[in-house]
Formats: structure tokens, sequence, C-alpha cells
């Protein structure tokens, strides 16, 4: 009798096609929305753990690791206080310490951060797992006076290596206080990372202590001096913003974290960036939670839409049922029918939103790479969207069972008699 309902049910679904193609299309559509937003949340939290690779400490002043995170990854929020160099270099100089990149923080232009940093920044700094920076235009800052813009600032402002630039003393976006006197030139465009790094320029830290030799407390004073008559030995920092820490083993990450936190001559902070990005991404969870609320109120509206086809077509079924009762059709049979319509509006609509999602996927994920730097993943469904999809076939059936009721109530009699 099963194959027999099976071949009953599509027979019936084909006579219906149009209101079953309508149906499977909002059950499609439903379905690709919830899974869509379920990878999206899924990709979206492991892009943003992996804003920064290859970095095993971050290091600022005592502060909270998210602030820290904040500051000296997103640009987001100013530092507490600053490192000195002296500082700086003896956790340089620790054993076990492979590598340190110095930033330096304070300055902008037009609105976007100003990074002082070291040629290592582009050797070490890593992204979306083990991605390297690479130059899309020009090189890196070779010059005193040489900047690489970020992807984002160069699309934003239209720069290119050659482009002259002036930064302001300061973060605020209308600054009026312009290091006019010591012009940049853009040596270097990077290629697009989807992570703040776009959003920067960076200089070499003896460039931003050379543009604030003449400048005391936030205000110009004098002439500066001219570049080729300064002693080096003055362009040495004596105190940057922060500084990320490569080790030679990842073994002794805690040692050298707990030897940080617990230098008396400068109180510092040392944070794993991977832990600290998880405290982070832990704020997000109200928005993260409503996009999962949302996508599961636009599958019940799915729902209830199939709902809604099922028991405007029973009335209209009513003699179909009472032959199919009259030849020998048991209740229990014409209830299992709805059923099995049902089952096969379900897998099929859900099968068809999964490759909804997928196509959508392939074809938005190098966009999306480029432009927020979030990886998304194409391939098999994996374990949360497996039980999404049967959850989704389950309440699907759970919904038939109000028709399939009424259904199974309707006696030969009832199906026959015309009804005025």
């Amino acid at each position: 009798m099963t194959s027999t309902l099976w071949r009953i049910a599509l027979g019936s679904l084909w006579s219906r096609r149009f209101t079953v193609v309508l149906t499977l299309v909002t059950i499609a559509v439903s379905v690709a929305l919830l899974l869509g937003v379920e990878r999206l949340r899924q990709d979206a939290r492991q892009s943003f753990l992996r804003t920064v690779s290859g970095i095993d400490l971050v290091v600022g002043a005592r502060a909270h690791p998210v602030q820290l995170m904040l500051y000296s990854v997103f640009r987001l929020g100013e530092a507490t206080n600053n490192i000195s160099w002296n500082a700086y270099q003896a956790v340089a100089n620790q054993p076990g310490v492979g590598w340190t990149v110095p930033i330096s923080l304070g300055d902008s232009h037009r609105g976007y951060r100003v990074v002082g940093t070291t040629a290592g920044y582009f050797d070490h700094v890593r992204y979306a797992g083990d991605q390297p920076l690479v130059m899309a235009q020009g090189k890196r800052f070779d010059g005193l006076f040489d900047a690489v813009v970020g992807a984002a600032v160069a699309r934003d402002l239209g720069y290119a290596p050659g482009e002259r630039i002036v930064l302001a003393h300061g973060t605020s976006t209308a600054n009026p206080n312009l290091h006019d006197d010591r012009p940049f030139t853009v040596s270097g465009v990077l290629a697009p990372t989807g992570t703040p790094i776009d959003h920067a320029i960076y200089v070499s830290l003896e460039a931003i202590e050379a543009i604030h030799m003449n400048w005391r407390a936030g205000t110009r004073i004098g002439t500066a001096p001219d570049p080729d008559t300064i002693d080096p030995a003055r362009l040495q920092p004596r105190t940057i913003t922060a500084f990320y820490v490569g080790l030679e083993r990842r073994m002794a990450v805690f040692a050298v974290q707990r030897w940080v936190n617990e230098y008396r001559a400068e109180p510092m902070t040392a944070v794993l960036p991977g832990v600290a990005l998880q405290q982070l991404w832990g704020l997000l969870g109200t928005a993260e939670r409503a996009l999962t609320i949302t996508a599961a109120c636009v599958v019940l509206t799915g729902l209830l839409g199939l709902l809604a086809v099922l028991l405007a077509t029973l009335e209209e079924r009513r003699r179909e049922m009472a032959i199919l009762r009259a030849v020998g059709a048991s209740p229990r049979h014409v209830a299992g029918l709805l059923l099995w319509e049902a089952a096969l509006l379900a897998v099929l609509g859900t099968a068809v939103g999964y490759v909804l999602l997928q196509g959508a996927a392939a074809a938005l994920a190098p966009w999306l790479q480029a432009q927020y730097g979030l990886l998304l993943s194409v391939g098999l469904p994996g374990a949360n969207e497996w039980r999404l999809m049967g959850l989704v076939v389950a309440s699907a059936l759970a919904v038939s069972c109000v028709p399939a009721l009424l259904a199974y109530r309707h006696s030969v009699a009832d199906g026959i008699t015309v009804k005025h």
C-alpha cells in the first residue's frame, strides 16, 4: 500500500503543480535563508577569530584584553597608556621570543588611522589563517616619508603609488592639526584582506618621530628640522602604543605571557589574540541570536504557508478522499496520503533550498572575502545544517498532521454528498 500511496501522492501533486511549485519555492527560500544565516554565523565567527593570524601575543599597557585588542588590532578607541621603548626591548630580548612588531598609533588621515610600524609588519602579520600581506601596487615604505595604504583607503580615496598625502595629528575625522610641513608619498597599496588592515595607512616608526619633532602637547612649535640633518638616534621612538610577539615555540606562550604581566618596571598586559577575540565575539551574541530568530521566523512562515495550502485544497479534495474510501482505502491511508504529500514537499523544498544556498555561496564567496574578509564555505552540509534540515522536515510533518487529522475524520457520505 505504501508504494500505491507514493504514486497517488505524486499524481495528486502533479495535478496541482502550480500551487505545489509556489509552495516549494516558499519552503526553498525559507530553508536557504535559515541555512544561510547559520552558515554565515559560523563562517563569520571563524573569519572574525582569524582577523589576525601568526601572532602569539599582543602586548600593550595595562588594560582589559578586549580593550587592548580593540585599539591594537581593530584601531578602535584609544590606548590607556603607551609603552616605553625600554620595556618593549626587554620583552623582545626575552628567551624564546622569535620576533616582535611594534605599532604606534595616534595620527590619522581623513578619518583613517595611521599605524607607525616596521617592515616586519608585512612579514609576520597574517590573516584568514595563514594568508600573508601582499602588495597590490607599488612596494613597502623605504624612504622616511613613504607610506603604504590599505586597500579600503586606496579604494575610497582613490590613492595609487606616487600620491602625496598629509597626515593629521590626532584621530578626529575633522582634524585641523595637519602635518602639512611633512607630506608623505604613497609607495604601495596592500591587496584587500577584508580585515581592519585595509582601513589604515602604514608608515615607519622613524617617520612618526620625525613629524612630531616640532610638536609639543598637540601644538606645532616652530619649523621642522631638515630630515637630512637629523641625527638618526633622535628618530628612535621613546614610546610605542603596543606590539605583536611571535615565539620560537608555541609551548612557551604562557610562560612569556606571565613574565610580561608580572613585569615590575612597567605595567603591561599580554593577551592571546584567539582568547581575546573569543571574548569580543561573545559581546556580539545578541545580534547573532537575533539573526537566528529572524531566520527561524521566516521558516515558520514557510511552514504556515504549507499548512494553508494543504487546508485550502483539502475542501476541494473531499470528493477525491471519498472515492479513495469507496475503493477500499482506510481513514489511515487517507491521512497517510496527506502526510506523504507534505513529506515530499518538505524534502524537495529543503533540497532545493540547499542547492540555492550553495549557488549563492559559490557566487558571492570571492566578493565577500575581498570586501569583508569573510571566508564563506562551500561544500557538503555540516552537522548543524543536517540538524536544521531534519528539523524543517520534521516540522513540516508535524504541521501536516492538522489536515491529515481532518481528512481522517471525513466519511464516505460526507465526501459524496454535495453541499449547498
